[in-house]
């Protein structure tokens, strides 16, 4: 039995999800993948945490691909599972790694000029994860208070104020002794 479902396709019966074109799904992954990995590499602060992340958004975007009706809003979409899923991870983060007492190879040499996003990005860690998520919209996506309302379900007066507690907090964090001993190297 087939019926018109939600997007305009066709469904097959009543569990059946219809699966993405596979050539569709692909050309939106590649497509958005690396921007969403640094935007979630800002709210978390670890490349492979990031791309996991970015991997389960994805697989839930597979998932409810038939519920996906407006495909120009797919942007919107994908940002706002992602801010979602960050900042619930952030809130929710327990410890699986285990420490080493030694780092197993030497890092790169820094790039000149890097320290100060290094610095950013530690102090950046440390502020709430909410406060956090609107400060990564608002000043790193250049999102407006009332895009960022929408992706994180937010009133915009809300969003105003987590973004001045949240500058409040950064300015706080790098302020501290070792942030400008950081900087000042």
């Amino acid at each position: 039995m087939n019926s018109d479902g939600p997007d305009g396709g066709t469904t097959r019966g009543a569990g059946h999800v219809r699966e993405p074109d596979e050539a569709e799904f692909t050309a939106v992954v590649a497509a958005r993948a690396h921007s969403l990995r640094r935007l979630a590499y800002l709210m978390c602060g670890d490349w492979h945490r990031a791309e996991d992340l970015v991997q389960n958004v994805f697989l839930n975007l597979y998932r409810n691909w038939a519920r996906v009706q407006r495909r120009d809003r797919l942007d919107a979409y994908l940002r706002t599972s992602l801010m979602r899923a960050a900042v619930d991870a952030g809130r929710h983060r327990t410890r699986r790694e285990q420490p080493f007492g030694e780092v197993p190879d030497s890092p790169a040499p820094p790039d000149p000029g890097c320290e100060d996003r290094d610095a950013l990005l530690a102090a950046l860690s440390e502020v709430a994860p909410g406060q956090r998520a609107v400060l990564v919209l608002r000043y790193w996506e250049d999102l407006s208070v009332e895009e960022t309302a929408a992706i994180l379900g937010l009133s915009s007066g809300t969003v105003k104020s987590q973004a001045a507690r949240g500058l409040t907090a950064l300015r706080g964090v790098l302020a501290r002794p070792a942030f400008s001993d950081f900087h000042d190297k």
